[in-house]
């Protein structure tokens, strides 16, 4: 897949968001990549984002609201190699990922806040396809988000 944000933007101006106010770290081994929006909103207990990696991914990008912390890392590099055994095209956590030399070299994006090398606490936490909102936007399931090194938006409609 290839694309910039950037285009993206300027091609759907009235029909994107971006998200903002915060600096976002590429990991994964793809620099850009986009797809149908999954959520999963956990705090510190990636349960549900290493059953849900787990699980057929296609042409979807799983975006993660771990409410910004970066005490504990929600995705390494075993997580994400599943994700990429199940055809997943990237990853998105508002919170840490760890394994980071790891992750660039697996062929899926990974974009998160920050890395820390404390794995997750495991309690079976966590919520699946529900609305989460971080960087000023609501991300939806079922709507589509594109990650770059410029940024990150959604749509409503697939772009691409």
């Amino acid at each position: 897949m290839t694309f910039v944000t950037c285009d993206l933007c300027d091609e759907n101006a009235d029909s994107v968001s971006v998200v903002t106010g915060h600096n976002w770290f590429s990991y994964g081994g793809r620099s850009a990549f986009g797809g149908e929006v999954v959520t999963v909103k956990c705090f510190e207990d990636n349960s549900r984002v290493k059953e849900h990696l787990a699980t057929d991914g296609k042409g979807k990008v799983l975006v993660v609201d771990g409410g910004g912390s970066l005490r504990n890392a929600l995705i390494g590099d075993m997580i994400a190699e599943n994700a990429v055994k199940n055809g997943w095209e990237g990853v998105i956590i508002y919170g840490a990922c760890r394994d980071v030399d790891e992750l660039a070299k697996l062929d899926i994006g990974v974009v998160t806040l920050g890395c820390v090398p404390i794995k997750s606490v495991r309690r079976d936490e966590g919520q699946l396809n529900i609305d989460i909102t971080f960087g000023g936007v609501t991300f939806h399931p079922g709507e589509y988000v594109y990650a770059d090194n410029n940024g990150i938006i959604t749509s409503r409609h697939a772009l691409l």
